[in-house]
Protein backbone atom coordinates (compact mmCIF):
# COMPACT_ATOMS: atom_id res chain seq x y z
CA UNK A 1 0.00 0.00 0.00
CA UNK A 2 1.36 3.07 -1.31
CA UNK A 3 1.52 6.42 1.56
CA UNK A 4 -1.08 8.44 0.44
CA UNK A 5 -3.75 5.28 0.44
CA UNK A 6 -1.86 4.29 4.25
CA UNK A 7 -2.44 7.91 5.67
CA UNK A 8 -6.16 7.84 4.65
CA UNK A 9 -6.84 4.32 5.68
CA UNK A 10 -4.52 2.36 7.62
CA UNK A 11 -5.84 1.51 10.98
CA UNK A 12 -9.05 2.72 10.43
CA UNK A 13 -12.32 0.65 9.49
CA UNK A 14 -15.84 1.30 9.23
CA UNK A 15 -17.63 1.43 12.72
CA UNK A 16 -19.61 -1.94 12.79
CA UNK A 17 -22.21 -0.68 14.50
CA UNK A 18 -23.35 2.40 12.02
CA UNK A 19 -20.77 2.21 9.03
CA UNK A 20 -19.25 5.57 9.69
CA UNK A 21 -16.39 5.82 8.02
CA UNK A 22 -14.82 8.25 10.69
CA UNK A 23 -13.47 6.37 13.32
CA UNK A 24 -15.70 7.22 16.11
CA UNK A 25 -14.54 9.03 19.03
CA UNK A 26 -14.65 6.62 22.17
CA UNK A 27 -15.59 9.19 25.04
CA UNK A 28 -15.50 6.60 27.69
CA UNK A 29 -12.74 5.86 30.71
CA UNK A 30 -14.34 2.32 31.04
CA UNK A 31 -15.58 -0.72 29.39
CA UNK A 32 -18.36 -3.30 30.49
CA UNK A 33 -17.33 -6.67 31.42
CA UNK A 34 -19.42 -9.71 30.88
CA UNK A 35 -17.60 -11.30 34.03
CA UNK A 36 -14.67 -10.38 36.14
CA UNK A 37 -11.58 -10.18 33.31
CA UNK A 38 -13.91 -10.98 30.35
CA UNK A 39 -13.86 -8.44 28.29
CA UNK A 40 -13.65 -7.47 24.60
CA UNK A 41 -9.85 -6.23 25.12
CA UNK A 42 -11.07 -2.60 26.70
CA UNK A 43 -10.97 -2.52 29.89
CA UNK A 44 -9.75 1.16 31.32
CA UNK A 45 -9.23 3.95 28.88
CA UNK A 46 -5.70 5.00 30.25
CA UNK A 47 -4.65 1.30 29.32
CA UNK A 48 -6.49 1.23 25.72
CA UNK A 49 -9.37 3.18 24.12
CA UNK A 50 -10.67 1.99 20.48
CA UNK A 51 -10.11 5.49 18.74
CA UNK A 52 -6.01 5.97 20.19
CA UNK A 53 -5.83 1.99 18.84
CA UNK A 54 -6.51 3.01 15.29
CA UNK A 55 -4.43 5.92 15.51
CA UNK A 56 -1.45 3.83 16.95
CA UNK A 57 -1.98 1.16 13.89
CA UNK A 58 -1.98 4.14 11.38
CA UNK A 59 1.13 5.70 12.89
CA UNK A 60 2.82 2.22 12.83
CA UNK A 61 1.92 1.75 9.17
CA UNK A 62 3.40 5.17 8.25
CA UNK A 63 6.79 4.45 10.12
CA UNK A 64 6.71 0.69 8.46
CA UNK A 65 6.63 -0.57 11.70
CA UNK A 66 5.02 -3.22 13.65
CA UNK A 67 3.51 -1.80 16.80
CA UNK A 68 2.60 1.80 18.12
CA UNK A 69 1.96 3.49 21.21
CA UNK A 70 0.79 7.48 21.35
CA UNK A 71 1.30 9.57 24.31
CA UNK A 72 0.14 12.66 25.57
CA UNK A 73 3.04 14.65 24.33
CA UNK A 74 6.69 14.08 22.81
CA UNK A 75 8.36 14.27 25.80
CA UNK A 76 5.93 12.11 27.20
CA UNK A 77 6.99 9.46 24.26
CA UNK A 78 10.82 10.43 25.10
CA UNK A 79 10.47 9.51 28.95
CA UNK A 80 9.24 6.54 28.01
CA UNK A 81 12.53 5.44 25.93
CA UNK A 82 14.76 7.04 29.28
CA UNK A 83 12.66 4.75 31.76
CA UNK A 84 14.22 1.78 29.85
CA UNK A 85 17.56 2.41 31.33
CA UNK A 86 19.23 1.93 35.00
CA UNK A 87 21.13 4.27 37.52
CA UNK A 88 24.63 4.27 35.79
CA UNK A 89 23.29 4.00 32.28
CA UNK A 90 25.09 6.14 29.54
CA UNK A 91 23.18 7.49 26.74
CA UNK A 92 25.20 9.35 23.32
CA UNK A 93 22.90 12.09 22.13
CA UNK A 94 24.02 14.78 19.33
CA UNK A 95 24.91 18.44 20.27
CA UNK A 96 22.38 20.16 18.37
CA UNK A 97 19.02 18.68 20.31
CA UNK A 98 15.67 20.17 20.53
CA UNK A 99 15.93 22.05 24.32
CA UNK A 100 12.84 20.06 25.58
CA UNK A 101 15.01 17.19 25.24
CA UNK A 102 18.15 18.61 26.29
CA UNK A 103 16.53 19.72 29.71
CA UNK A 104 15.13 16.38 29.99
CA UNK A 105 17.93 14.67 29.96
CA UNK A 106 20.44 16.97 32.40
CA UNK A 107 17.68 18.57 34.63
CA UNK A 108 15.59 14.93 35.01
CA UNK A 109 17.18 12.18 34.57
CA UNK A 110 20.71 12.82 35.10
CA UNK A 111 19.57 13.47 38.89
CA UNK A 112 18.90 9.39 38.40
CA UNK A 113 22.21 8.38 37.54
CA UNK A 114 21.94 8.34 33.95
CA UNK A 115 24.58 9.68 31.96
CA UNK A 116 24.32 11.89 28.94
CA UNK A 117 27.36 12.47 26.19
CA UNK A 118 26.15 15.58 24.06
CA UNK A 119 28.31 15.22 20.79
CA UNK A 120 29.37 15.95 17.18
CA UNK A 121 27.49 13.77 15.09
CA UNK A 122 28.12 15.08 11.51
CA UNK A 123 30.20 11.78 11.46
CA UNK A 124 28.83 8.85 12.93
CA UNK A 125 32.15 7.39 13.30
CA UNK A 126 32.74 9.71 16.36
CA UNK A 127 30.42 8.17 18.33
CA UNK A 128 32.73 5.28 18.55
CA UNK A 129 34.93 7.46 21.19
CA UNK A 130 32.53 7.69 23.82
CA UNK A 131 30.90 4.20 23.00
CA UNK A 132 31.61 1.65 26.54
CA UNK A 133 30.25 -0.80 28.72
CA UNK A 134 27.58 1.19 30.16
CA UNK A 135 26.17 2.95 26.77
CA UNK A 136 22.77 1.55 26.80
CA UNK A 137 20.78 3.78 24.44
CA UNK A 138 21.70 6.15 20.83
CA UNK A 139 19.77 9.70 20.54
CA UNK A 140 19.55 11.22 17.40
CA UNK A 141 17.68 13.88 15.76
CA UNK A 142 18.07 13.80 11.91
CA UNK A 143 17.53 16.94 10.52
CA UNK A 144 18.23 18.23 13.44
CA UNK A 145 16.70 21.36 15.58
CA UNK A 146 17.73 23.67 14.19
CA UNK A 147 20.73 23.61 12.45
CA UNK A 148 19.39 20.75 10.67
CA UNK A 149 22.13 18.75 10.98
CA UNK A 150 21.84 15.42 8.89
CA UNK A 151 22.91 12.07 10.99
CA UNK A 152 23.15 8.98 9.06
CA UNK A 153 20.70 6.93 10.25
CA UNK A 154 21.57 3.47 8.34
CA UNK A 155 25.53 4.20 9.70
CA UNK A 156 24.64 5.21 13.15
CA UNK A 157 22.20 1.93 12.74
CA UNK A 158 25.28 -0.58 12.46
CA UNK A 159 27.27 1.24 15.34
CA UNK A 160 24.25 0.45 17.83
CA UNK A 161 23.97 -3.11 17.01
CA UNK A 162 27.50 -3.90 16.58
CA UNK A 163 27.38 -3.03 20.62
CA UNK A 164 23.66 -4.26 21.54
CA UNK A 165 22.50 -0.70 21.96
CA UNK A 166 19.34 0.95 21.56
CA UNK A 167 18.69 3.18 18.66
CA UNK A 168 16.17 5.87 18.75
CA UNK A 169 15.42 8.30 16.29
CA UNK A 170 13.27 11.45 16.82
CA UNK A 171 11.99 11.89 13.29
CA UNK A 172 9.62 15.05 14.52
CA UNK A 173 11.54 17.64 11.24
CA UNK A 174 11.06 14.91 8.59
CA UNK A 175 8.07 13.23 9.31
CA UNK A 176 7.40 9.39 8.07
CA UNK A 177 6.75 11.07 4.56
CA UNK A 178 10.19 12.05 3.95
CA UNK A 179 11.72 9.34 6.09
CA UNK A 180 11.39 5.98 7.69
CA UNK A 181 14.18 5.37 10.23
CA UNK A 182 13.10 1.99 10.92
CA UNK A 183 13.91 0.68 6.83
CA UNK A 184 17.37 1.99 8.30
CA UNK A 185 17.88 0.22 11.16
CA UNK A 186 16.66 2.47 14.38
CA UNK A 187 14.69 0.35 16.62
CA UNK A 188 12.71 3.01 18.18
CA UNK A 189 11.51 6.08 16.17
CA UNK A 190 9.97 9.00 18.06
CA UNK A 191 7.31 12.03 16.94
CA UNK A 192 6.37 14.60 18.17
CA UNK A 193 3.04 14.02 16.62
CA UNK A 194 1.62 17.73 17.83
CA UNK A 195 4.20 18.82 14.82
CA UNK A 196 3.78 17.45 10.61
CA UNK A 197 1.49 14.54 11.92
CA UNK A 198 -1.38 16.47 13.87
CA UNK A 199 -0.63 19.29 11.02
CA UNK A 200 -2.69 21.99 12.43
CA UNK A 201 -1.71 23.41 15.73
CA UNK A 202 -4.37 22.04 17.56
CA UNK A 203 -3.13 18.95 19.49
CA UNK A 204 -0.41 17.76 21.53
CA UNK A 205 0.63 14.54 20.88
CA UNK A 206 3.82 11.97 20.82
CA UNK A 207 4.38 8.65 19.53
CA UNK A 208 7.14 5.67 19.40
CA UNK A 209 7.12 3.02 16.66
CA UNK A 210 9.11 -0.40 16.73
CA UNK A 211 9.37 -3.56 15.02
CA UNK A 212 10.80 -4.97 18.05
CA UNK A 213 8.18 -6.93 20.07
CA UNK A 214 10.45 -6.70 23.51
CA UNK A 215 10.68 -3.36 23.02
CA UNK A 216 7.21 -2.72 22.64
CA UNK A 217 6.25 -4.63 25.87
CA UNK A 218 8.72 -2.62 28.07
CA UNK A 219 7.62 0.90 26.72
CA UNK A 220 3.51 -0.14 26.27
CA UNK A 221 4.30 -0.73 30.13
CA UNK A 222 5.38 1.76 31.15
CA UNK A 223 3.13 4.02 28.83
CA UNK A 224 0.28 2.33 30.86
CA UNK A 225 1.72 1.95 34.35
CA UNK A 226 2.91 6.24 34.16
CA UNK A 227 -0.46 7.27 32.18
CA UNK A 228 0.96 9.73 29.83
CA UNK A 229 -1.67 8.51 27.50
CA UNK A 230 -3.83 11.04 25.15
CA UNK A 231 -7.57 11.01 24.99
CA UNK A 232 -9.46 9.93 22.44
CA UNK A 233 -10.68 13.56 21.14
CA UNK A 234 -7.13 14.23 20.47
CA UNK A 235 -6.13 10.97 18.88
CA UNK A 236 -9.39 11.62 16.62
CA UNK A 237 -7.83 14.99 15.41
CA UNK A 238 -4.51 13.47 14.66
CA UNK A 239 -6.06 10.90 12.65
CA UNK A 240 -8.08 13.20 10.44
CA UNK A 241 -5.18 15.30 10.47
CA UNK A 242 -2.89 12.51 8.89
CA UNK A 243 -5.17 11.89 6.08
CA UNK A 244 -3.96 14.83 4.37
CA UNK A 245 0.08 14.74 5.47
CA UNK A 246 1.16 13.61 1.94
CA UNK A 247 -0.42 16.64 0.60
CA UNK A 248 0.87 18.91 2.87
CA UNK A 249 4.31 17.36 3.26
CA UNK A 250 4.25 17.90 -0.84
CA UNK A 251 3.43 21.67 -0.61
CA UNK A 252 5.58 22.12 2.83
CA UNK A 253 8.35 20.88 0.15
CA UNK A 254 7.89 23.21 -2.59
CA UNK A 255 7.32 26.60 -0.66
CA UNK A 256 10.31 25.23 1.66
CA UNK A 257 13.02 25.00 -1.49
CA UNK A 258 11.32 28.65 -2.50
CA UNK A 259 11.93 30.31 0.55
CA UNK A 260 15.48 28.44 1.26
CA UNK A 261 16.40 29.72 -2.79
CA UNK A 262 15.34 33.76 -1.92
CA UNK A 263 17.21 33.68 1.31
CA UNK A 264 20.43 31.95 0.04
CA UNK A 265 20.55 34.86 -2.39
CA UNK A 266 19.32 37.77 0.25
CA UNK A 267 21.74 39.93 1.48
CA UNK A 268 20.77 40.29 5.19
CA UNK A 269 21.42 36.59 5.38
CA UNK A 270 24.76 35.49 6.64
CA UNK A 271 24.38 31.41 7.93
CA UNK A 272 21.40 29.20 5.80
CA UNK A 273 20.82 25.87 6.68
CA UNK A 274 18.51 23.77 4.75
CA UNK A 275 19.68 20.10 4.00
CA UNK A 276 18.33 20.60 0.06
CA UNK A 277 21.23 22.85 -1.02
CA UNK A 278 24.26 20.98 -1.97
CA UNK A 279 26.98 22.68 0.34
CA UNK A 280 24.74 21.71 3.00
CA UNK A 281 26.91 19.26 5.41
CA UNK A 282 26.05 15.56 4.54
CA UNK A 283 23.96 16.74 2.03
CA UNK A 284 24.45 13.77 0.04
CA UNK A 285 23.39 11.61 3.26
CA UNK A 286 20.39 13.78 3.60
CA UNK A 287 19.49 13.03 -0.24
CA UNK A 288 20.04 9.31 0.76
CA UNK A 289 17.78 8.77 3.09
CA UNK A 290 15.31 11.34 2.92
CA UNK A 291 12.60 11.87 -0.04
CA UNK A 292 12.75 15.28 -0.04
CA UNK A 293 14.38 18.17 2.00
CA UNK A 294 10.91 19.41 4.11
CA UNK A 295 9.89 23.05 4.91
CA UNK A 296 12.31 23.39 8.27
CA UNK A 297 15.05 26.31 7.33
CA UNK A 298 17.37 28.52 9.92
CA UNK A 299 19.23 31.31 9.01
CA UNK A 300 21.31 33.98 11.09
CA UNK A 301 21.66 37.96 9.60
CA UNK A 302 24.79 39.28 8.67
CA UNK A 303 25.45 41.76 11.74
CA UNK A 304 22.59 41.54 13.58
CA UNK A 305 22.11 42.15 17.64
CA UNK A 306 20.03 40.69 19.85
CA UNK A 307 17.49 43.88 19.75
CA UNK A 308 17.88 43.64 15.79
CA UNK A 309 16.87 40.04 15.71
CA UNK A 310 13.80 40.46 17.95
CA UNK A 311 12.93 43.56 15.69
CA UNK A 312 12.67 40.96 12.85
CA UNK A 313 11.13 38.08 14.39
CA UNK A 314 8.52 40.58 15.20
CA UNK A 315 7.90 42.19 11.87
CA UNK A 316 6.21 39.64 10.44
CA UNK A 317 2.41 39.36 8.89
CA UNK A 318 1.95 35.85 7.65
CA UNK A 319 4.65 34.18 9.74
CA UNK A 320 2.98 34.20 13.01
CA UNK A 321 6.28 34.25 16.09
CA UNK A 322 5.13 31.52 17.85
CA UNK A 323 6.78 27.72 19.03
CA UNK A 324 6.20 24.27 18.03
CA UNK A 325 6.46 23.69 14.02
CA UNK A 326 4.83 21.31 11.19
CA UNK A 327 1.41 22.99 10.76
CA UNK A 328 -0.73 24.77 7.65
CA UNK A 329 0.40 28.28 8.75
CA UNK A 330 4.31 29.28 8.71
CA UNK A 331 5.73 29.73 12.17
CA UNK A 332 9.09 32.08 12.71
CA UNK A 333 10.81 31.25 16.12
CA UNK A 334 14.13 32.46 18.09
CA UNK A 335 15.56 29.49 19.34
CA UNK A 336 17.71 30.87 21.86
CA UNK A 337 15.00 32.74 23.80
CA UNK A 338 12.25 30.13 23.18
CA UNK A 339 12.71 26.39 22.05
CA UNK A 340 16.37 26.17 23.17
CA UNK A 341 16.52 28.54 26.38
CA UNK A 342 16.82 25.73 28.57
CA UNK A 343 20.60 25.43 27.00
CA UNK A 344 23.47 27.28 28.50
CA UNK A 345 24.06 29.76 26.10
CA UNK A 346 27.91 28.74 26.00
CA UNK A 347 26.48 24.56 24.84
CA UNK A 348 23.95 25.94 22.38
CA UNK A 349 26.26 28.68 20.99
CA UNK A 350 28.46 25.64 20.02
CA UNK A 351 26.20 24.04 17.59
CA UNK A 352 25.32 27.57 16.16
CA UNK A 353 22.44 27.99 17.79
CA UNK A 354 23.41 31.82 18.18
CA UNK A 355 21.10 35.37 19.20
CA UNK A 356 20.89 35.62 15.46
CA UNK A 357 19.60 32.46 14.12
CA UNK A 358 15.90 32.40 13.18
CA UNK A 359 13.95 29.30 12.46
CA UNK A 360 11.26 29.03 9.60
CA UNK A 361 8.62 26.08 9.93
CA UNK A 362 6.99 26.72 6.10
CA UNK A 363 3.62 26.68 6.08
CA UNK A 364 1.41 25.55 2.86
CA UNK A 365 0.11 29.69 2.52
CA UNK A 366 0.89 31.02 -1.48
CA UNK A 367 4.41 31.12 -1.96
CA UNK A 368 3.84 34.58 -2.66
CA UNK A 369 2.66 35.53 0.17
CA UNK A 370 5.30 34.20 2.09
CA UNK A 371 7.96 35.60 0.09
CA UNK A 372 6.40 39.44 0.59
CA UNK A 373 6.28 38.78 4.27
CA UNK A 374 10.12 37.67 4.34
CA UNK A 375 11.20 40.39 1.94
CA UNK A 376 9.44 43.41 3.76
CA UNK A 377 10.24 41.94 7.67
CA UNK A 378 14.28 41.99 6.45
CA UNK A 379 14.07 45.39 4.98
Amino acid sequence: MKFGTKAIHAGQHPDPTTGAIMTPIYQTSTYWQESPGKHKGYAYARGKNPTRKALEDCLAALENAKYGLAFSSGMGATDAVVKLLRPGDEVITGNDLYGGSYRMFTKVFANYGIKFHFIDMADANNINNYINANTKLLWIETPTNPTMQIVDIEAVSKIAKANQVIFAVDNTFASPYLQNPIDLGADIVMHSVTKYLGGHSDVVMGALLTNDEKLYDQLAFIHNSCGATPGPMDSFLVLRGIKTLHLRMKAHCENGRQIAAFLKLHPKVDKLYWPGFTDHPNHEIAKKQMRDFGGMISFTMKGADLNETFRVASSFKVFSLAESLGGVESLINHPASMTHASIPKEEREKAGVVDSLLRLSVGVEDIEDLLADLKQALA
